[in-house]
């Protein structure tokens, strides 16, 4: 087959997975999981999947799969490319105008960046390639940690992570310092010299952030994720990184090339963590990855949701290579389970991707149905 191909059909499925325990940040709580996953088909029957961030607001997942559905894949269908790079590029440049009249540039970017990973997806397919050997890569084994630790119960959580076959935690912090500090010695107790990260979600203005610094030094992190809000001027950001004795991480709510650029021009951030289905997919991250190495930093893919999504996060990562770790959060969610394949097998802190095309499943719909909203 040849590169070039034609674009049969486009379909977003959009799903929620009831918690009993809700994810909590320092901003907010999920009280459901969604996940928006992205079916693309071309002319010769090749399939590929994808999927939207979806996680915010709480009805936003439908919102995503509508956009996919109504106004983004007819403009595609039909239409043929020389690769996911072209079409994203020309979808992009379509909607311009319609994102500025509905003021809605992360729904579009999100709905968009679910097409763009089925897209690669078909495209490994079609060159009959592992989609992170499409991408350079020569191994398939990448580490990982395990995040999505919520303040309640953290201990128990953590210890339920290694058991699974995690060696690397990520806490929430945000909820008091004396909740946080409590959460961290226990976890780094529980862990010994392991990796541990903290993640405040942009929960605490500077002064607040500067004056946990010392506090959280005590804990060896690898990193302590977006103290304060992601907007914040660099200014903040740099004072920070000042008064740090640990890798600040951020990368989740840049979205833009502009943004990246700004952030890899300087030393503030050690981590650098693009989210491929919240802005770019992997058109955009995969180049933008290769840069955040060459700028001497770490990368890690953000990711929370679903399985293909998790999946395409996998094997960007053991597609550019490096020394990061993937994201798996390790909160009770189906829809990231039964869809994300080998990421699912964690044995001694890492996981091993196969060697079957593109991301190497389709997920069984059927056994996710229940979940259906639209």
């Amino acid at each position: 087959m040849t590169d070039s191909f034609t674009i049969r059909s486009i379909e977003a499925f959009c799903y929620r997975y009831p918690l009993a325990m809700p994810v909590v940040t320092s901003f907010g709580k999920m009280l459901n999981r969604p996940a928006v996953f992205v079916r693309a088909v071309d002319e010769d029957g090749v399939e590929g999947w994808g999927e939207a961030w979806c996680n915010f607001p709480a009805p936003g997942a439908e919102h995503r799969a509508r956009l996919i559905n109504e106004v983004l894949a007819p403009a595609l269908i039909g239409r043929k490319f020389d690769g996911p790079t072209q079409a994203f590029e020309t979808l992009t440049k379509a909607i311009e105008v319609l994102v500025i009249q509905c003021g809605e540039p992360g729904p579009f970017a999100q709905a968009i960046s679910g097409i763009d990973l089925a897209l690669w997806d078909v495209c490994a397919r079609r060159r009959r390639l592992p989609l992170w050997r499409l991408l350079g890569g020569q191994s398939g084994k990448i580490k990982v940690y395990a995040s999505g630790i919520n303040p309640a119960g953290a201990a128990q959580t953590a210890e339920a992570a290694l058991k699974r076959g995690h060696c690397a935690l990520k806490l929430k912090v945000g909820f008091g310092a004396e909740t946080d500090i409590a959460n961290l010695a226990a976890l780094r107790g529980i862990l010994g010299a392991g990796m541990l990260a903290a993640d405040a979600n942009q929960g605490w203005p500077v002064r607040q952030a500067i004056e946990m610094l010392p506090r959280l030094a005590q804990f060896d992190l690898r990193w302590l994720e977006e103290p304060i809000r992601a907007d914040r001027p660099r200014a903040e950001w740099r004072r920070l990184h000042a008064a740090a004795k640990m890798p600040i991480a951020a990368g989740e709510n840049i979205s833009s090339v502009e943004g990246f650029k700004e952030v890899l021009a300087d030393d503030v951030l050690g981590v650098v963590q693009p989210d491929i289905a919240k802005w770019g997919g992997l058109s955009v991250c995969g180049p933008l990855a290769r840069d955040i190495l060459k700028a001497g930093k770490t990368f890690c893919p953000h990711y929370l949701g679903g399985g293909l999504g998790l999946l395409a996060s996998a094997h960007l990562l053991a597609g550019i290579g490096g020394h990061g770790w993937l994201e798996v959060d390790v909160n009770d969610n189906p829809l990231r389970d039964l869809c994300c394949g080998p990421v699912l097998g964690v044995r001694e802190g890492a996981v091993e991707l196969d060697q079957e095309p593109g991301l190497g499943i389709a997920p069984e719909l059927s056994r996710i149905e229940r979940y259906r909203s639209i």
